[in-house]
């Protein structure tokens, strides 16, 4: 029987966290809330995985793990230097072909949020 293929993407969506991020004083002395949305393209993979284990796919709580401490590990003044920063660091785990994040400052105006998307890799 020839195994059954698909394209598959793993996405996380609407995490949220605050991060020491902003170049206004405000930001400088408090953390603000950040969403995160990402989603990671690993290509081609079969309907089912070789066996029911952790181990033989990506797992998501390692991917989300590293979302937040890459936003968290240090003050950032700019928001395009955070997305990149999540951007590199998620397109070097195993198997993944291309990276699409987004972050929004929730709370930098009253009337709208701010937000930054980055993609890369092969979509």
């Amino acid at each position: 029987m020839k195994q059954i293929k698909g394209s598959q993407i793993l996405t996380l969506t609407g995490l949220r966290f605050d991060a020491n991020l902003g170049i206004l004083s405000h930001e400088r002395s408090a953390p603000q809330p950040i969403q995160v949305d990402a989603e990671l393209h690993q290509g081609t993979q079969p309907l089912l995985p070789s066996d029911d284990d952790i181990h033989s796919v990506l797992d998501y709580r390692k991917v989300r793990q590293i979302i937040i401490d890459e936003c968290t590990v240090e003050h950032i003044n700019l928001l395009e230097t955070l997305i990149g920063r999540v951007s590199h660091r998620l397109m070097q785990l195993p198997g993944v072909l291309g990276v699409r994040v987004k972050i929004a400052k929730l709370e930098i105006f009253d009337d709208c949020e701010v937000a930054i998307r980055m993609e890369t890799g092969q979509w």
